[in-house]
Protein backbone atom coordinates (compact mmCIF):
# COMPACT_ATOMS: atom_id res chain seq x y z
CA UNK A 1 0.00 0.00 0.00
CA UNK A 2 1.77 3.23 -1.26
CA UNK A 3 0.95 7.19 -0.31
CA UNK A 4 0.82 9.00 2.83
CA UNK A 5 -0.77 8.73 5.75
CA UNK A 6 -2.69 12.08 4.92
CA UNK A 7 -3.80 10.18 1.75
CA UNK A 8 -5.56 7.21 3.44
CA UNK A 9 -9.55 7.61 3.49
CA UNK A 10 -9.82 4.95 5.59
CA UNK A 11 -7.91 1.76 6.38
CA UNK A 12 -11.38 -0.17 7.32
CA UNK A 13 -11.30 -2.95 4.85
CA UNK A 14 -15.59 -3.39 4.12
CA UNK A 15 -17.52 -1.96 6.94
CA UNK A 16 -19.87 -2.65 4.58
CA UNK A 17 -19.47 -5.13 1.45
CA UNK A 18 -22.28 -3.93 -1.64
CA UNK A 19 -21.78 -6.15 -4.35
CA UNK A 20 -23.29 -4.47 -7.81
CA UNK A 21 -24.15 -6.97 -10.66
CA UNK A 22 -24.17 -5.92 -13.72
CA UNK A 23 -25.08 -7.96 -17.02
CA UNK A 24 -22.91 -7.17 -20.25
CA UNK A 25 -25.05 -6.38 -23.42
CA UNK A 26 -27.93 -8.01 -21.69
CA UNK A 27 -30.44 -8.31 -24.53
CA UNK A 28 -27.59 -9.81 -26.80
CA UNK A 29 -26.82 -12.14 -23.91
CA UNK A 30 -29.94 -13.53 -23.71
CA UNK A 31 -30.33 -14.25 -27.55
CA UNK A 32 -26.99 -16.09 -27.60
CA UNK A 33 -28.04 -18.10 -24.49
CA UNK A 34 -31.00 -19.08 -25.89
CA UNK A 35 -29.53 -20.27 -29.18
CA UNK A 36 -25.54 -20.84 -29.02
CA UNK A 37 -25.12 -20.66 -32.49
CA UNK A 38 -25.53 -16.96 -32.28
CA UNK A 39 -22.40 -17.23 -29.73
CA UNK A 40 -19.39 -15.42 -30.96
CA UNK A 41 -21.17 -13.57 -33.34
CA UNK A 42 -22.14 -9.80 -33.38
CA UNK A 43 -25.93 -9.82 -32.54
CA UNK A 44 -28.10 -6.49 -32.33
CA UNK A 45 -31.63 -6.15 -31.40
CA UNK A 46 -33.95 -4.23 -32.12
CA UNK A 47 -35.32 -4.48 -35.75
CA UNK A 48 -38.77 -4.26 -34.59
CA UNK A 49 -37.60 -0.79 -34.44
CA UNK A 50 -35.33 0.24 -36.85
CA UNK A 51 -32.42 0.61 -34.89
CA UNK A 52 -29.79 -0.92 -32.28
CA UNK A 53 -31.88 -1.66 -29.02
CA UNK A 54 -28.52 -3.42 -27.72
CA UNK A 55 -25.45 -4.69 -28.83
CA UNK A 56 -23.09 -8.04 -28.32
CA UNK A 57 -19.61 -7.07 -27.45
CA UNK A 58 -18.57 -8.74 -30.89
CA UNK A 59 -20.37 -5.95 -32.43
CA UNK A 60 -19.15 -3.81 -30.14
CA UNK A 61 -15.83 -4.25 -31.22
CA UNK A 62 -16.87 -4.01 -34.90
CA UNK A 63 -18.28 -0.64 -34.20
CA UNK A 64 -21.91 -1.10 -33.79
CA UNK A 65 -23.02 1.21 -31.10
CA UNK A 66 -26.63 1.67 -29.19
CA UNK A 67 -29.15 3.98 -31.24
CA UNK A 68 -27.25 3.78 -34.41
CA UNK A 69 -29.73 2.71 -37.31
CA UNK A 70 -29.84 -0.39 -38.42
CA UNK A 71 -28.90 -0.21 -41.97
CA UNK A 72 -25.95 2.51 -40.99
CA UNK A 73 -24.58 -1.14 -38.34
CA UNK A 74 -25.00 -3.03 -41.28
CA UNK A 75 -22.90 -0.93 -43.04
CA UNK A 76 -20.22 -1.09 -40.59
CA UNK A 77 -20.54 -4.90 -39.69
CA UNK A 78 -21.53 -7.09 -42.91
CA UNK A 79 -22.29 -9.97 -40.33
CA UNK A 80 -24.37 -8.80 -37.93
CA UNK A 81 -27.21 -10.95 -37.06
CA UNK A 82 -30.29 -8.71 -36.17
CA UNK A 83 -33.28 -9.79 -34.48
CA UNK A 84 -36.55 -8.25 -32.58
CA UNK A 85 -36.60 -7.91 -29.23
CA UNK A 86 -37.89 -10.29 -27.37
CA UNK A 87 -38.83 -8.50 -24.27
CA UNK A 88 -40.64 -11.46 -22.64
CA UNK A 89 -37.35 -13.58 -22.62
CA UNK A 90 -35.30 -11.00 -21.02
CA UNK A 91 -37.41 -10.31 -18.22
CA UNK A 92 -37.61 -13.76 -17.36
CA UNK A 93 -33.78 -14.04 -17.48
CA UNK A 94 -33.50 -10.94 -15.40
CA UNK A 95 -36.21 -12.77 -12.59
CA UNK A 96 -34.06 -15.75 -12.45
CA UNK A 97 -30.70 -13.79 -11.94
CA UNK A 98 -32.40 -11.81 -9.47
CA UNK A 99 -33.93 -15.15 -7.78
CA UNK A 100 -29.93 -16.30 -8.03
CA UNK A 101 -28.47 -13.08 -6.11
CA UNK A 102 -31.15 -13.75 -3.29
CA UNK A 103 -29.85 -17.63 -2.57
CA UNK A 104 -26.99 -15.75 -1.15
CA UNK A 105 -28.41 -12.77 0.45
CA UNK A 106 -31.57 -11.51 0.94
CA UNK A 107 -30.39 -7.70 0.70
CA UNK A 108 -30.89 -7.12 -2.68
CA UNK A 109 -32.39 -4.30 -4.69
CA UNK A 110 -33.32 -4.79 -8.64
CA UNK A 111 -31.71 -1.88 -9.85
CA UNK A 112 -32.80 -2.34 -13.00
CA UNK A 113 -33.60 -5.17 -15.35
CA UNK A 114 -30.18 -6.37 -16.08
CA UNK A 115 -28.14 -4.63 -12.79
CA UNK A 116 -28.94 -5.36 -9.07
CA UNK A 117 -27.32 -4.40 -5.83
CA UNK A 118 -26.62 -6.84 -3.27
CA UNK A 119 -25.52 -6.37 0.34
CA UNK A 120 -23.44 -9.26 1.30
CA UNK A 121 -22.32 -7.80 5.34
CA UNK A 122 -21.63 -10.51 7.97
CA UNK A 123 -22.40 -13.18 5.56
CA UNK A 124 -18.47 -14.71 5.38
CA UNK A 125 -19.13 -16.62 8.67
CA UNK A 126 -22.02 -18.31 7.12
CA UNK A 127 -19.71 -19.71 3.20
CA UNK A 128 -16.67 -19.69 4.81
CA UNK A 129 -14.88 -17.42 2.80
CA UNK A 130 -14.15 -13.50 1.49
CA UNK A 131 -17.00 -10.77 0.49
CA UNK A 132 -14.63 -10.96 -2.80
CA UNK A 133 -15.49 -14.89 -2.22
CA UNK A 134 -18.66 -14.25 -1.93
CA UNK A 135 -19.00 -12.18 -4.93
CA UNK A 136 -17.01 -14.14 -7.33
CA UNK A 137 -19.81 -17.42 -6.29
CA UNK A 138 -23.00 -15.24 -7.53
CA UNK A 139 -21.20 -14.36 -10.69
CA UNK A 140 -20.24 -17.82 -11.40
CA UNK A 141 -23.59 -19.03 -10.46
CA UNK A 142 -25.34 -16.96 -12.99
CA UNK A 143 -23.03 -17.81 -15.74
CA UNK A 144 -23.39 -21.48 -14.75
CA UNK A 145 -27.67 -21.58 -14.44
CA UNK A 146 -27.94 -18.54 -17.32
CA UNK A 147 -25.13 -19.16 -19.51
CA UNK A 148 -25.01 -15.06 -19.89
CA UNK A 149 -21.92 -13.20 -18.42
CA UNK A 150 -22.11 -10.82 -15.87
CA UNK A 151 -19.60 -8.24 -14.68
CA UNK A 152 -19.19 -7.88 -10.77
CA UNK A 153 -17.98 -4.89 -8.82
CA UNK A 154 -17.88 -4.90 -4.58
CA UNK A 155 -16.68 -2.15 -2.60
CA UNK A 156 -17.99 -0.32 0.35
CA UNK A 157 -21.06 0.98 -0.85
CA UNK A 158 -23.82 1.75 -4.06
CA UNK A 159 -21.85 4.53 -5.94
CA UNK A 160 -18.25 2.97 -5.48
CA UNK A 161 -19.33 -0.62 -6.16
CA UNK A 162 -20.84 0.39 -9.79
CA UNK A 163 -18.06 2.06 -10.22
CA UNK A 164 -15.92 -1.21 -9.88
CA UNK A 165 -18.26 -3.10 -12.01
CA UNK A 166 -17.84 -1.01 -15.01
CA UNK A 167 -13.98 -1.65 -14.60
CA UNK A 168 -13.27 -4.71 -16.36
CA UNK A 169 -16.18 -5.24 -18.93
CA UNK A 170 -16.59 -7.50 -20.17
CA UNK A 171 -17.13 -10.56 -17.76
CA UNK A 172 -15.04 -8.18 -15.10
CA UNK A 173 -14.89 -8.23 -11.55
CA UNK A 174 -13.31 -5.93 -9.39
CA UNK A 175 -13.48 -5.81 -5.27
CA UNK A 176 -12.36 -2.49 -3.70
CA UNK A 177 -11.58 -2.65 0.07
CA UNK A 178 -11.45 0.96 2.22
CA UNK A 179 -7.55 0.11 2.32
CA UNK A 180 -7.29 0.92 -1.07
CA UNK A 181 -9.65 4.10 -2.28
CA UNK A 182 -7.47 6.20 -2.18
CA UNK A 183 -4.90 4.63 -5.23
CA UNK A 184 -7.38 3.47 -7.03
CA UNK A 185 -10.27 6.74 -6.91
CA UNK A 186 -6.80 9.19 -8.10
CA UNK A 187 -7.10 7.35 -11.87
CA UNK A 188 -11.13 7.62 -12.28
CA UNK A 189 -12.18 10.74 -14.12
CA UNK A 190 -15.44 12.27 -12.20
CA UNK A 191 -17.82 11.18 -15.15
CA UNK A 192 -17.31 7.56 -14.41
CA UNK A 193 -19.47 8.15 -11.22
CA UNK A 194 -23.32 7.41 -11.43
CA UNK A 195 -24.94 11.45 -10.24
CA UNK A 196 -22.49 13.27 -12.10
CA UNK A 197 -23.47 14.31 -15.39
CA UNK A 198 -22.04 16.84 -17.94
CA UNK A 199 -22.55 19.71 -16.67
CA UNK A 200 -21.49 18.48 -13.33
CA UNK A 201 -18.36 17.30 -14.40
CA UNK A 202 -17.80 20.80 -16.56
CA UNK A 203 -18.22 22.78 -13.23
CA UNK A 204 -16.13 20.25 -11.23
CA UNK A 205 -13.22 20.70 -14.12
CA UNK A 206 -13.36 24.46 -13.64
CA UNK A 207 -12.56 24.19 -10.07
CA UNK A 208 -9.91 22.20 -10.39
CA UNK A 209 -11.46 18.61 -9.50
CA UNK A 210 -10.58 16.17 -12.69
CA UNK A 211 -10.84 13.29 -10.45
CA UNK A 212 -12.78 11.07 -7.85
CA UNK A 213 -9.53 11.46 -5.21
CA UNK A 214 -9.69 15.59 -6.15
CA UNK A 215 -13.78 15.76 -4.83
CA UNK A 216 -13.42 13.77 -2.02
CA UNK A 217 -10.44 15.52 -0.82
CA UNK A 218 -12.27 18.81 -0.99
CA UNK A 219 -13.90 19.41 2.21
CA UNK A 220 -17.73 18.37 3.07
CA UNK A 221 -18.70 22.28 2.43
CA UNK A 222 -17.31 22.43 -0.73
CA UNK A 223 -19.03 19.47 -1.68
CA UNK A 224 -22.33 20.79 -0.70
CA UNK A 225 -22.37 24.47 -1.95
CA UNK A 226 -21.29 23.83 -5.05
CA UNK A 227 -23.74 20.68 -5.88
CA UNK A 228 -26.40 20.63 -2.81
CA UNK A 229 -27.80 17.62 -0.99
CA UNK A 230 -26.39 15.23 -3.78
CA UNK A 231 -22.98 16.12 -3.89
CA UNK A 232 -22.74 15.93 -0.51
CA UNK A 233 -24.28 12.83 -0.59
CA UNK A 234 -21.80 11.53 -3.09
CA UNK A 235 -18.93 13.23 -1.10
CA UNK A 236 -19.68 10.50 1.55
CA UNK A 237 -20.27 7.53 -0.57
CA UNK A 238 -17.10 7.91 -2.31
CA UNK A 239 -15.65 7.87 0.76
CA UNK A 240 -16.82 4.65 1.81
CA UNK A 241 -19.78 6.18 3.91
CA UNK A 242 -23.02 3.95 2.34
CA UNK A 243 -25.65 6.55 2.40
CA UNK A 244 -27.80 5.61 -0.11
CA UNK A 245 -29.69 2.41 1.22
CA UNK A 246 -30.56 -0.70 -0.99
CA UNK A 247 -34.16 -0.47 -1.66
CA UNK A 248 -35.87 -4.01 -1.68
CA UNK A 249 -39.58 -3.31 -2.11
CA UNK A 250 -40.71 -3.65 -5.39
CA UNK A 251 -41.81 -0.12 -7.12
CA UNK A 252 -44.87 0.98 -6.44
CA UNK A 253 -44.23 5.28 -6.20
CA UNK A 254 -44.44 6.37 -9.83
CA UNK A 255 -44.12 10.40 -10.49
CA UNK A 256 -45.62 9.21 -14.43
CA UNK A 257 -46.46 6.43 -16.13
CA UNK A 258 -45.61 6.38 -20.24
CA UNK A 259 -46.04 3.46 -22.95
CA UNK A 260 -44.87 3.91 -26.46
CA UNK A 261 -44.70 1.93 -29.59
CA UNK A 262 -42.75 1.44 -32.75
CA UNK A 263 -44.59 0.25 -35.79
CA UNK A 264 -43.69 -0.68 -39.48
CA UNK A 265 -43.76 0.60 -42.10
CA UNK A 266 -44.66 4.37 -41.40
CA UNK A 267 -48.00 5.36 -41.79
CA UNK A 268 -49.37 8.51 -42.91
CA UNK A 269 -52.90 6.67 -42.46
CA UNK A 270 -54.84 8.39 -39.20
CA UNK A 271 -56.89 5.31 -38.36
CA UNK A 272 -53.96 3.44 -37.93
CA UNK A 273 -51.86 5.90 -35.96
CA UNK A 274 -54.97 6.34 -33.69
CA UNK A 275 -55.27 2.56 -33.26
CA UNK A 276 -51.49 2.48 -32.45
CA UNK A 277 -51.95 5.37 -29.83
CA UNK A 278 -55.02 4.13 -28.17
CA UNK A 279 -53.11 1.16 -27.75
CA UNK A 280 -50.54 3.09 -25.93
CA UNK A 281 -53.14 4.37 -23.38
CA UNK A 282 -55.09 1.20 -22.53
CA UNK A 283 -51.35 -0.15 -21.65
CA UNK A 284 -50.84 2.73 -19.64
CA UNK A 285 -54.08 2.63 -17.70
CA UNK A 286 -53.45 -1.23 -17.43
CA UNK A 287 -50.46 -0.52 -15.57
CA UNK A 288 -52.38 1.67 -13.28
CA UNK A 289 -54.71 0.05 -12.28
CA UNK A 290 -52.30 -2.90 -11.27
CA UNK A 291 -50.24 -0.56 -9.29
CA UNK A 292 -53.92 0.95 -7.77
CA UNK A 293 -53.05 4.24 -8.52
CA UNK A 294 -55.28 7.14 -10.86
CA UNK A 295 -53.95 9.93 -12.73
CA UNK A 296 -55.10 13.19 -14.16
CA UNK A 297 -53.02 14.22 -16.91
CA UNK A 298 -52.08 12.54 -20.32
CA UNK A 299 -49.95 13.39 -23.00
CA UNK A 300 -49.76 12.41 -25.94
CA UNK A 301 -47.04 12.62 -28.72
CA UNK A 302 -46.11 11.24 -32.13
CA UNK A 303 -42.71 10.31 -34.05
CA UNK A 304 -42.53 10.98 -37.49
CA UNK A 305 -40.22 8.90 -39.64
CA UNK A 306 -37.37 11.87 -39.58
CA UNK A 307 -37.52 11.22 -36.24
CA UNK A 308 -38.79 14.64 -35.11
CA UNK A 309 -41.40 14.68 -31.93
CA UNK A 310 -45.26 16.36 -31.78
CA UNK A 311 -47.32 16.17 -28.54
CA UNK A 312 -49.81 17.81 -26.73
CA UNK A 313 -50.64 17.96 -22.81
CA UNK A 314 -54.00 17.52 -21.46
CA UNK A 315 -56.10 17.53 -17.89
CA UNK A 316 -58.90 15.41 -16.66
CA UNK A 317 -61.67 17.44 -14.49
CA UNK A 318 -60.68 14.55 -11.94
CA UNK A 319 -58.51 11.71 -11.22
CA UNK A 320 -59.35 8.12 -12.64
CA UNK A 321 -57.84 4.67 -14.10
CA UNK A 322 -60.30 4.13 -16.82
CA UNK A 323 -59.37 3.79 -20.49
CA UNK A 324 -62.49 5.50 -21.44
CA UNK A 325 -62.25 8.39 -19.34
CA UNK A 326 -59.07 9.30 -21.46
CA UNK A 327 -60.07 7.83 -24.60
CA UNK A 328 -61.78 11.22 -26.19
CA UNK A 329 -59.48 13.38 -25.21
CA UNK A 330 -56.42 11.26 -26.73
CA UNK A 331 -58.20 11.34 -30.32
CA UNK A 332 -58.81 15.34 -29.34
CA UNK A 333 -55.10 15.39 -28.60
CA UNK A 334 -54.42 13.82 -32.36
CA UNK A 335 -56.72 15.55 -34.03
CA UNK A 336 -54.48 18.73 -33.36
CA UNK A 337 -50.97 17.43 -33.83
CA UNK A 338 -51.55 14.67 -37.06
CA UNK A 339 -50.99 15.78 -40.16
CA UNK A 340 -51.28 13.42 -43.29
CA UNK A 341 -48.43 15.40 -45.02
CA UNK A 342 -45.74 13.42 -42.82
CA UNK A 343 -45.61 9.31 -42.34
CA UNK A 344 -45.24 8.08 -38.49
CA UNK A 345 -43.40 5.46 -37.01
CA UNK A 346 -43.83 5.74 -33.13
CA UNK A 347 -46.79 6.95 -30.80
CA UNK A 348 -46.30 7.18 -27.22
CA UNK A 349 -48.76 8.19 -24.05
CA UNK A 350 -47.60 9.51 -20.58
CA UNK A 351 -50.07 9.55 -17.48
CA UNK A 352 -48.88 12.06 -14.96
CA UNK A 353 -50.25 13.82 -11.93
CA UNK A 354 -50.29 10.35 -10.28
CA UNK A 355 -52.09 9.69 -7.05
CA UNK A 356 -53.23 6.90 -5.25
CA UNK A 357 -56.69 4.39 -6.38
CA UNK A 358 -59.24 6.23 -4.08
CA UNK A 359 -58.00 9.68 -3.80
CA UNK A 360 -62.04 11.51 -5.07
CA UNK A 361 -61.17 14.72 -6.83
CA UNK A 362 -64.76 14.78 -8.76
CA UNK A 363 -65.88 18.29 -9.05
CA UNK A 364 -70.34 19.07 -8.10
CA UNK A 365 -71.01 18.54 -11.79
CA UNK A 366 -69.41 15.25 -12.08
CA UNK A 367 -71.97 12.14 -12.75
CA UNK A 368 -71.28 10.01 -10.23
CA UNK A 369 -73.48 7.08 -11.65
CA UNK A 370 -71.23 7.22 -14.68
CA UNK A 371 -68.25 6.97 -13.21
CA UNK A 372 -68.99 3.92 -11.61
CA UNK A 373 -70.14 2.23 -14.53
CA UNK A 374 -67.14 3.03 -16.07
CA UNK A 375 -65.09 1.65 -13.25
CA UNK A 376 -67.10 -1.28 -13.37
CA UNK A 377 -66.26 -1.66 -16.94
CA UNK A 378 -62.41 -0.98 -16.76
CA UNK A 379 -62.31 -4.11 -13.65
CA UNK A 380 -63.94 -6.52 -16.00
CA UNK A 381 -62.21 -6.18 -18.62
CA UNK A 382 -58.94 -7.06 -16.77
CA UNK A 383 -60.17 -9.80 -15.29
CA UNK A 384 -60.89 -10.83 -18.86
CA UNK A 385 -57.28 -9.61 -19.97
CA UNK A 386 -56.25 -11.59 -16.94
CA UNK A 387 -57.78 -14.66 -17.88
CA UNK A 388 -57.08 -14.73 -21.60
CA UNK A 389 -54.78 -12.76 -21.79
CA UNK A 390 -53.02 -8.74 -22.48
CA UNK A 391 -55.39 -6.74 -24.64
CA UNK A 392 -57.91 -9.72 -25.29
CA UNK A 393 -60.37 -7.27 -24.92
CA UNK A 394 -60.06 -3.93 -25.89
CA UNK A 395 -61.54 -0.30 -27.45
CA UNK A 396 -62.15 -0.71 -31.03
CA UNK A 397 -60.04 1.95 -31.95
CA UNK A 398 -57.30 0.17 -30.89
CA UNK A 399 -58.00 -3.18 -32.92
CA UNK A 400 -55.67 -2.09 -35.98
CA UNK A 401 -53.09 -2.22 -33.46
CA UNK A 402 -52.94 -5.77 -33.16
CA UNK A 403 -53.20 -6.70 -36.69
CA UNK A 404 -49.77 -7.48 -38.12
CA UNK A 405 -48.56 -6.32 -41.33
CA UNK A 406 -45.73 -7.54 -43.56
CA UNK A 407 -42.66 -5.93 -43.63
CA UNK A 408 -39.03 -6.12 -43.72
CA UNK A 409 -38.91 -5.62 -39.63
CA UNK A 410 -42.34 -7.13 -38.38
CA UNK A 411 -40.62 -9.83 -37.29
CA UNK A 412 -41.67 -11.28 -34.02
CA UNK A 413 -40.07 -12.83 -31.31
CA UNK A 414 -39.62 -16.54 -31.21
CA UNK A 415 -41.19 -16.97 -28.57
CA UNK A 416 -44.82 -15.74 -29.58
CA UNK A 417 -44.19 -18.33 -32.25
CA UNK A 418 -42.95 -21.04 -30.62
CA UNK A 419 -45.73 -21.82 -28.68
CA UNK A 420 -46.34 -24.51 -26.01
CA UNK A 421 -49.56 -27.03 -26.12
CA UNK A 422 -52.26 -24.74 -24.50
CA UNK A 423 -50.55 -21.44 -24.65
CA UNK A 424 -52.00 -18.80 -26.99
CA UNK A 425 -49.85 -15.52 -28.84
CA UNK A 426 -51.32 -13.26 -25.96
CA UNK A 427 -50.90 -15.82 -22.88
CA UNK A 428 -47.70 -18.29 -22.14
CA UNK A 429 -45.64 -19.49 -19.77
CA UNK A 430 -42.90 -18.19 -18.52
CA UNK A 431 -40.65 -20.39 -19.51
CA UNK A 432 -37.68 -18.97 -22.39
CA UNK A 433 -37.91 -21.21 -25.75
CA UNK A 434 -33.86 -22.46 -26.00
CA UNK A 435 -32.37 -23.72 -29.63
CA UNK A 436 -30.07 -26.09 -28.61
CA UNK A 437 -29.42 -27.81 -31.96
Amino acid sequence: MSGSIDSIITLSSYPRAIAHIDCDAFFASCEQAREPRLKRLPVATGKERGIVSCASYEAKNAGVKRGMRLFEAKQICPTLVILPSDYETYSIYSERMFDIIRRFSPSVEEFSIDEAFCDLTGLRRIYRTSYPGIAKKIKSEIEKELDIIVSVGLSLTKTLAKICSKQNKPNGFMALPGYCLHEFLKNIPTEKVCGFGPNTVELLDKCGVKTVLDYIKRPADFAQKLLGKIGLELWHELRGKAVYKLCQEKKEKYLSISKSKTFMPASKEKSLVKGQLIRNLESACIKLRRHHLSAAVITAYLRRSDFRECGLKAKLNRHSSSTLDFTGICAGILDKIFDPAFLYRATGVILSDIVAEGVDSRTLFEDPLRIEKISRVSRAIDEINEKFGKHTMHIAASNIAGVRRDHSRSDIARRKQDLLKGETFRRRLKIPMLNLE
